[in-house]
């Protein structure tokens, strides 16, 4: 140590050694945690496996329901869900593509059942609401997928935003979360044993302007999965927000991988790899949230540790900004083609 600073801290010591002891001890305590919950993330992102999905009844004549399954993210939980051992239930509104996910899974998961259920989460039909909770009754329902999910078509100002499309958004994102869980729940609470999982975004952590409604029911997403987690833990129920950033979908319209956008196969293999787990999100104060996909929990981690949200906000904003502007021109050419 150099002789100038160590005479400044032997005379500051000697001055008011309680307060400087108290820095001190302080700034250790501050960075050992630091260090400690940085060696989670990474553990947990890098090292150890979750909780064995045998716990929720794989292998053992359970099912699994994945909302949303037509397409995309939910098409690759259905799949990989039958392949760890669950017999699937499909539910969406898209006969077709979900008599396709069905097909796929018998070719390649032979040994489990698959059953279709179509509904329009998009509207709040209680009759269908009954129909489900009824098909449910009878089923050993293990894992519960809520998928299903809406976004604006384009980056919009909320003022600027049909009302059809906020109403849709509402509708799949809240209504339909909300609804199908308490039609699974009590059967996993009576068998006590079951999990949930509730795909999030980051920007239900980051608020993302022009796309208000969207960001708002992912906030939403992210504090009743916390509530519940909690009131459920008890009844060997676990529950969990997958925090995600972006990944190759029809949602994102983003048709290529790169280091921060997996597809949706590398997402749900990370997903389902680390049940339990917090991910990027261990450093955080949001229990019960999983950032699973190695370089969203990076980011997760950096966006933290900066903690400038008022500076991400503005972020987004103008990446919104430009992301319409470019969509508006697209729309253009087509127009002009036609």
């Amino acid at each position: 140590m150099a002789t100038p600073l160590k005479n400044w801290l032997e005379v500051q010591m000697s001055q008011c050694p309680w307060a400087c002891a108290a820095l001190l001890f302080i700034g250790g305590i501050t960075l050992t945690r630091f260090v400690l919950k940085t060696l989670t993330v990474i553990s947990q992102t890098f090292v150890f496996s979750g909780r064995n999905l045998k716990k929720f009844g794989a292998n053992k004549g359970s099912w699994a329901v994945v909302t949303g399954a037509s397409d995309g993210i939910g098409r690759e939980f259905a799949i990989q869900l039958a392949k760890a051992g669950f017999n699937v239930m499909l539910v969406a509104r898209n006969k077709t593509m979900l008599e396709s996910v069905a097909a796929d899974i018998s070719t390649n998961s032979a040994s489990v059942e698959t059953k279709i259920h179509l509904i329009d989460l998009g509207k709040k039909d209680q009759a269908a609401y009954d129909a489900l909770r009824t098909e449910f009754a009878d089923m050993d329902i293990g894992v519960l997928v809520n998928n299903a999910g809406k976004s604006h078509d384009i980056p919009t100002y909320f003022v600027d935003a049909p009302e059809q499309e906020v109403e849709d958004i509402l509708s799949v994102n809240i209504n339909a979360l909300v609804r199908v869980t308490q039609a699974v729940l009590p059967g996993m609470t009576k068998r006590k044993r079951g999990l949930i999982l509730n795909l999030g975004s980051f920007a239900g952590m980051i608020p993302s302007p022009m796309l208000a409604t969207y960001s708002g029911t992912k906030s939403f997403v992210d504090t009743f999965t916390s509530a519940l987690a909690e009131e459920v833990r008890a009844h060997g129920i676990v529950v969990q927000h997958l925090n995600t950033y972006f990944v190759v979908s029809k949602m994102s319209n983003i048709r290529r991988t790169s280091v921060f956008v997996p597809s949706p196969a590398a997402y749900v293999r990370s997903a389902l790899s680390k049940i339990t787990f917090s991910g990027g999100a261990a450093h955080t104060d949001r229990p019960d949230t999983l950032t699973p996909y190695w370089s969203h929990a990076l980011l997760d981690y950096a966006v933290h540790i900066v903690g400038w949200k008022a500076g991400f906000v503005s972020y987004t904003h103008r990446l919104h900004k430009d992301i319409r502007r470019r969509a508006l021109r697209k729309l253009e050419r087509l127009a002009k083609k036609e």
